[in-house]
């Protein structure tokens, strides 16, 4: 799988990395780069969104498809790209969602790693893909992996927000048992990518929503803004 999961997800990974596709993904990704092909994101980036956000700090979850596919841009955090990289329309339009909630200035940089380290579970369904080509990796062993992370959450006794962006986010929480039980806040969207952000997405004031949840519930709310 190229990556150690982290201590605090094991439990609840364990039993998915013992899959039949889970147990392949490790060869298959060995093989394509030894083939010559560039994955992304880099080795030692693809777990990051488990690293920084151990399993029991988790407040609130944002799902992703799969990685970007451009030089540079992956680093292991859905929407979120390296410092110094521009931020790719889907992530310009949630900084405008951002401004418009909650009168945040947009960011200088699109590296959300302050999110996930504030508990903001930044988990992409596949955690890697080809160079330049998109869902590459789709269906290759790691929905097992993700949709058992996501799993972990909504069994928790924690009240947790979960972020739906777009059909594919909400399919992927449509297979989690209990996700809408009661105790979570589920907040549905059309995804922030330039094609359906009309649609929806601009107006949702999801920041605001989930930062009201946590409150509510005695978690504390998120801090958004993203310091240069």
């Amino acid at each position: 799988m190229a990556g150690t999961v982290p201590e605090s997800w094991k439990p609840a990974l364990d039993p998915a990395l013992e899959t039949p596709e889970a147990r392949q993904l490790g060869g298959w990704l060995r093989a394509e780069e030894e083939a010559g092909k560039t994955i992304y994101p880099p080795r030692g980036q693809r777990l990051s969104a488990l690293e920084l956000t151990p399993l029991d700090a988790v407040k609130v979850v944002i799902l992703g498809q799969d990685p970007y596919h451009g030089p540079g841009q992956a680093h292991g955090l859905c929407f979120s790209v390296a410092q110094g990289i521009p931020p790719p329309p889907s992530l310009v339009n949630i900084f405008k969602e951002l401004e418009s909630d909650l009168g945040l200035p947009r960011p200088s940089h699109g590296c959300l790693e302050a999110w996930a380290r504030q508990g903001v579970l930044l988990l992409n369904n596949s955690l890697t893909v080809e160079a330049r080509r998109a869902g590459s990796h789709a269906g290759r062993g790691w929905d097992a992996i993700t949709d058992a992370a996501v799993a972990a959450v909504a069994a928790s006794d924690r009240p947790t927000a979960f972020v739906l962006w777009g059909s594919h986010a909400q399919k992927k929480a449509a297979r989690i048992p209990g996700l809408t039980g009661g105790r979570h806040l589920v907040l549905k969207s059309p995804h922030p990518s330039p094609l359906s952000a009309h649609r929806g997405f601009f107006g949702s004031r999801p920041f605001s929503q989930v930062n009201a949840f946590l409150e509510a519930h005695g978690r504390g709310a998120i801090d958004w803004s993203l310091p240069g």
